[in-house]
């Protein structure tokens, strides 16, 4: 029996529809959400390893918007890229599908922990954006991070799961008893149902990956780059929503990393880590949309 989502009544309100479209060479579903003749659409752009449901709970609190969440390819219901999943093919991808699925009106991107990195390397790379929101940006390398240990076991981790044997890789990558580790170690809420809920949204849709090449392929990308080696070539207006908790990146680096974009704003969302999207929706949501007007 899944948990029940404490967001499930705000975001039945609005209207949602899914969709296809080929872009870089995958069959990408993404889903639309909201009035269709909104002055802004948003284009949401997730973490590693999970896909467009772990951003619903952000959804839920802006109704007015417009906005377009795809499953990364390889993740969720896309299908894998016809090439390795590393940063440049993801940024590649990204851009093919803006232009595939042409937002009108003021197009935002909106980018989360690894889709923070996807979205900054796209801008960087010509992706036309009117504004820029980044939540829980990857702001520094990850094996440098506050938990730079659980990093390098995760290293291990993703390096084991390619050494072995294919049947027994797959396994060892989806095993449950991980996934929960990986979940209880992030989430920093002491309320147990909200817990229940990040633990079986983790359990759902944590292991819905094509295969090990695709997951193995991104978690390199997710640690071999971060939001600072492109900050300096996005020029639209950028938010960066941080955590004072985040185990990936401290926000002595995210301080840092707002001086390096050319008009950037940083908010820190107190007594939470790396999860903003599960556990504060509505304080992001709250800044996302003082951003906007």
């Amino acid at each position: 029996m899944t948990a029940p989502s404490p967001y499930a009544d705000r975001l039945a309100r609005i209207p949602v529809g899914e969709h296809t479209v080929s872009a870089a060479g995958s069959l990408t579903h993404y889903w639309e959400y909201g009035p269709a003749d909104a002055e802004t659409t948003i284009v949401m752009v997730h973490g590693f390893r999970g896909d467009h449901h772990g951003l619903e709970p952000v959804v839920a609190q802006l109704p007015e918007y417009r906005i377009i969440s795809p499953d990364l390819p390889g993740f969720g219901a896309s299908e894998p890229l016809p090439r390795t999943h590393d940063i440049d093919g993801y940024a590649d991808w990204l851009q093919a599908f803006m232009l595939a699925v042409r937002p009108q009106g003021r197009v935002v991107v909106l980018g989360h922990s690894f889709g923070s990195i996807v979205a900054s390397a796209a801008l960087a790379a010509g992706l036309p954006a009117d504004d820029v929101i980044l939540v829980n940006p990857i702001a520094a390398p990850a094996l440098q991070g506050p938990r730079g240990v659980m990093t390098r076991l995760a290293v291990f981790y993703y390096q084991a799961g390619a050494a072995l044997p294919e049947k027994a890789g797959f396994a060892l990558l989806r095993n449950g008893a991980i996934v929960r580790v990986m979940s209880v170690t992030m989430a920093k809420t002491r309320d147990p149902e909200l817990r229940r809920f990040i633990h079986d949204q983790h359990d759902q849709y944590f292991s819905a990956f094509a295969d090990r090449d695709v997951v193995l392929e991104a978690f390199r990308a997710s640690v071999s780059h971060d939001v600072s080696e492109y900050a300096a070539r996005i020029t639209p207006r950028t938010l960066l929503v941080a955590a004072d908790k985040d185990d990936i990146t401290p926000v002595a680096a995210q301080h840092r990393l707002q001086a390096l974009f050319p008009d950037a704003q940083l908010h820190v969302i107190p007594d939470v880590g790396h999860l903003i999207h599960y556990e504060t929706p509505e304080a992001a949501a709250a800044q996302i949309r003082e951003f906007l007007s």
